[in-house]
């Protein structure tokens, strides 16, 4: 989608990945297919484009560090970097205000029961790298189920990481009304314009919807657009920002996660604005003026998770429904096969 985004522009397209036959290499100008880890074909890579940039946030940041040495980098890694580590993510989202749930990293299993013990079950364990989508999580509903949640997570081979970081994070489960998300482009000349908040649910820890307008007050919106415009000018941001929210039920906003590109929860910008997140990257990486990201219908995105895809005729017939496919070869369960926007009247 960012490929054919860029296409749109003018642009041509170079795909860096090391797994065969990925999506965006079936649309894009050219591709690479290496280890993440390959300075000889990072280098020959730079050399070969004007500007970089990344739509998956495990991507290393050392590998963004080497190229950002050679070639444009945006977002730069120093995001990427703080996005991949769930301790160093609530550290920034505390550095700009944004409140958290309460939280603990630990190291061992004994550890994680002290830091239950401390700020109370129920909580969630997580790893505090690689995981997405429900991976390296596991839920403490009472303290005894420590050890079961250490072993669920891989804790039987945890060690601090390299730069000292904890191996995992327990956070408190906070009772919320809804989640969000915002998307927010900054551009190199300091300009910064978010998309408006998407109220999203999941099902089976994998996002299933996500309808714009939330179902929140005026006030909600308003305090996570201003949370996100913080982020991007914090991070001098140029390129894209995901940030998903939890609304409490007094009307509170609470930072969870974030991610420096296109974000699932941003896939209704396709067809209900102006621009959507992804032309918006490209203005953004190549120096183009972004767009007001003005939204003109309402809609709901709808995932298709494995075979939900073999379902899609009832959207092919409906008018008011926008079918996009990925051209993924193998359907797996919880693998997302392309996203379906459905539109109406703005309210």
């Amino acid at each position: 989608m960012l490929a054919l985004a860029a296409a749109r522009l003018g642009y041509r397209t170079h795909v860096y990945c090391p797994e065969i036959d990925n999506p965006a290499s079936q649309v894009a100008t050219d591709a690479t297919r290496a280890d993440y880890g390959d300075q000889a074909a990072l280098a020959t890579f730079a050399s070969s484009v004007d500007a970089v940039t990344y739509e998956f946030e495990n991507v290393p940041a050392a590998t963004a560090q080497f190229l950002e040495s050679r070639v444009r980098v945006r977002p730069g890694w120093r995001v990427l970097e703080t996005a991949q580590d769930r301790i160093k993510e609530k550290q920034f989202f505390a550095s700009i205000n944004l409140g958290v749930a309460e939280w603990r990293g630990v190291n061992s299993a004994a550890e994680l029961a002290v830091a239950v013990e401390t700020i109370g079950a129920p909580c969630v364990l997580k790893t505090t790298r690689l995981g997405y989508d429900g991976k390296g999580q596991a839920k403490i509903r009472v303290s005894s189920d420590c050890a079961a949640a250490w072993t669920a997570i891989g804790g039987k081979r945890a060690q601090a990481h390299p730069d000292g970081g904890a191996f995992a994070i327990v956070e408190k489960m906070i009772p919320f009304a809804c989640e969000i998300s915002v998307i927010v482009a900054g551009s190199a000349d300091g300009k910064v314009l978010a998309f408006e908040p998407a109220e999203n649910v999941h099902a089976n820890h994998i996002l299933a919807t996500s309808t714009v307008p939330a179902h929140v007050t005026a006030d909600v919106v308003e305090k996570a657009m201003a949370a996100a415009r913080r982020a991007a000018g914090a991070f001098d941001l140029v390129g894209l920002l995901a940030i998903e929210f939890f609304v409490t039920t007094d009307g509170k906003i609470l930072g969870n996660e974030m991610a420096p590109r296109p974000h699932n929860s941003g896939h209704w910008t396709m067809d209900a604005c102006q621009t959507d997140q992804f032309e918006q990257l490209v203005r953004a990486v190549m120096g183009l003026p972004l767009l007001d990201p003005l939204r003109h219908s309402d809609v709901v995105m709808h995932n298709l998770i494995g075979d939900e895809v073999a379902g899609i005729d009832a959207y092919l017939s409906d008018p008011r429904a926008h079918v996009h496919l990925y051209g993924k070869r193998d359907t797996r369960p919880g693998r997302k096969m392309g996203h379906v926007n459905v539109l109406k009247a703005k309210r």
